[in-house]
């Protein structure tokens, strides 16, 4: 039967080729979009795992309500009606009890690393040049730990900053919008305060220009000084030895209840329900063309059907049985999905690895490279291929049991 099916198969070559090129540009189609999509997916999370926390301890927001405020102001008695109703905010700009947390932290067995931080919204001088931004105070020594800032320098080394002295390490796009450069001086200053000069020590570029373009680092007791906050952190960024744990971790010390705890997929939120998007538009795309791919198969089975009508009725009168026949046509649609699908996951690879090659530019992120970030997850090529044969034989199916149910009686009468 096999011989049989590969030898009607080749006597209908251009019908052949066009079924078989169907299938192919499916699992190609396939291939191409979902290593692009998955590409970025896997740049993105390494942004959000690497090069920040993955849990953070942050002072916690405290929305005044009415509910709150009229027992304080009113006896029980008193149902005051608001003209206005009162708003605002319950919160510190630094975390209540640090050294309790740090402590916590500290003693955490799967805690990996953790830094505490003061974030300062700041202003950013040189010459007639402002900037809006932040400055971060930290302890580079634990800091390089939680986020590889030390491998996303081009200028200088992070951990110079470990001595205080007025030393600031910017983010590239916030360098060039200065127009400063390798130890230039630059003022820095918050709403209200005074102008502090700072030496520029050091550049890095983390990819995210909404990094680069708006933060420096400086040592901690600097940032602190400059404040005018001794022993205040506003921040612990933390790394865990196993991410996965971070929604756990956050549960846990939630319960806490004097701070706020993030993971970075509830910092992240936003992405992460991205990603789902991204797979419902990568399988439709996907799924639309091998529906189209599997209409053409089911229709050339069909002409061929009507076409074999004579040696399907041959077949049957020299002893082969309805089964023999299904087989047939199953082979031919089981022989399309197998090359299909190989030819697809390799014309695939080969457009894939030439993609990497291709500048890509995206206005919120960059990546060091510059370059497309394509995945290579052996998984894709494994769904692109079982989603080609899948595909192949069920538009196979019809036909073939329509084939097996023709008759040589019947076909000899209505030839």
């Amino acid at each position: 039967m096999l011989f049989i099916a590969i030898r009607q198969m080749m006597s209908r070559k251009t019908q052949t080729f066009f079924t078989l090129l169907g299938i192919v540009l499916g699992a190609l189609a396939y291939v191409i979009i979902s290593g692009f999509m998955l590409g970025l997916r896997e740049y993105l999370v390494d942004q959000l795992i690497n090069n920040d926390a993955q849990i953070k301890i942050s002072s916690q927001v405290r929305i005044i309500k009415e509910k709150e405020i009229t027992p304080i102001l009113f006896s029980k008695k008193e149902n005051p009606i608001w003209i206005s109703v009162p708003a605002g905010r319950r919160d510190s700009s630094t975390i209540e009890n640090p050294s309790y947390w740090i402590d916590k932290v500290k003693n955490d067995s799967d805690v990996k690393a953790f830094s505490p931080q003061l974030h300062v919204k700041s202003f950013f001088s040189r010459g007639k040049i402002n900037e809006a931004g932040k400055i971060i105070g930290v302890l580079p020594l634990q800091h390089v730990n939680v986020v590889k800032i030390q491998d996303n320098m081009i200028q200088g080394n992070f951990l110079d900053i470990q001595q205080s002295g007025n030393k600031i390490i910017l983010g590239e796009g916030l360098r060039e919008l200065l127009g400063a450069s390798l130890h230039d001086s630059i003022s820095i200053s918050t709403s209200g305060s005074k102008l502090v000069r700072f030496k520029i020590i050091g550049i890095f570029q983390m990819g995210n220009k909404a990094i680069d373009n708006s933060v420096g680092y400086v040592n901690l007791i600097d940032a602190q000084s400059f404040t005018n906050s001794p022993n205040k952190i506003s921040e612990i960024a933390i790394r865990l030895k196993n991410v996965d744990l971070a929604s756990k971790k956050v549960e846990e010390w939630k319960q806490e209840g004097n701070a706020q705890v993030q993971s970075w997929k509830q910092i992240n939120s936003t992405f992460i329900s991205l990603f789902s998007m991204q797979d419902a538009v990568r399988y439709a795309m996907v799924s639309t063309i091998l529906v189209v791919a599997g209409f053409g198969i089911y229709n050339i089975l069909n002409i061929v059907i009507t076409q074999k009508r004579r040696e399907i009725a041959i077949l049957q009168s020299i002893g082969f049985e309805p089964n023999d026949i299904l087989k047939i046509f199953l082979y031919q649609g089981l022989i399309l999905g197998v090359i299909g699908g190989m030819m697809g996951m390799l014309l695939g690879f080969i457009i894939s690895l030439q993609l990497t090659k291709v500048s890509f530019e995206n206005p919120l992120m960059q990546t060091k490279s510059g370059m497309m970030n394509i995945s290579f997850d052996p998984l894709i090529y494994m769904y692109a291929f079982l989603l080609a044969f899948i595909a192949t034989m069920i538009a196979s199916i019809v036909p073939a049991k329509s084939a097996s149910n023709l008759s040589p009686i019947d076909i000899i009468r209505g030839e």
